[in-house]
């Protein structure tokens, strides 16, 4: 009886060593960054620190910082720390990060709630340290025809099909630099080429 015990014992700890080293966790994103522009409000998509595409974002009207109850855009070095709403349909409403199952349109008259994607921000320096309890995310919103301009409430806003297409490219821990500057003061963005990226760096204000 004790044998058998003992082999039982065994083979629940070799199919927990097993089921350990062959689970699903996320690895770490490492290749993808995301640098946004407070002056220009854009936000640069590098891989392997290469440039891949430009979007037009939307950071607070308020201005900068990270102290609470400010509504204040944070500087500095953060990452992706969690990604909520994979699959959601564009347009679908969130309240406290779960779908209220409202879908609504882009630029729907009187209404500006998160939507679509959600990619939840935690602060990497003494600048940002409040980033991740302040609900600071990068998010989709109907407001579409603010973006380009300052108009959030801390966070920073895309565009629903923008946010849709930038969620499934990045993973959590990816790394997100927010600047006061311009993007074309940053290596990355020095380094853009091809006409789509001249294009989208000749709006931005310097």
């Amino acid at each position: 009886m004790r044998s058998l015990h003992l082999l039982r014992a065994c083979a629940v700890g070799i199919l927990a060593l097993f089921c350990l080293a062959n689970c699903a966790c996320p690895r770490k994103d490492e290749r993808n960054q995301l640098i946004v522009s407070v002056r220009d409000q854009r936000m640069l998509l590098a891989t392997d620190g290469k440039p891949v595409k430009v979007y037009k974002v939307s950071t607070s009207k308020f201005g900068i910082g990270d102290r609470p109850g400010t509504n204040c855009t944070p500087l500095g070095s953060l990452e992706v720390h969690k990604k909520i709403g994979d699959r959601a349909p564009l347009g679908a409403v969130f309240k406290s990060r779960r779908q209220t199952g409202e879908v609504i349109h882009p630029n729907a008259a009187g209404r500006d709630p998160i939507v679509t994607r959600i990619l939840w921000l935690q602060g990497k320096e003494a600048i940002n340290r409040n980033a991740y309890g302040r609900y600071i995310y990068i998010h989709g919103t109907p407001e579409e025809r603010r973006l380009g301009q300052p108009a959030s409430y801390g966070c920073i806003r895309m565009g629903s099909r923008d946010i849709a297409e930038l969620f499934d490219v990045i993973g959590t821990g990816a790394s997100v630099r927010v600047i006061r500057g311009s993007l074309k003061e940053t290596p990355e963005g020095a380094s853009v080429a091809g006409s789509v990226f001249r294009r989208a760096l000749a709006g931005f204000r310097g």
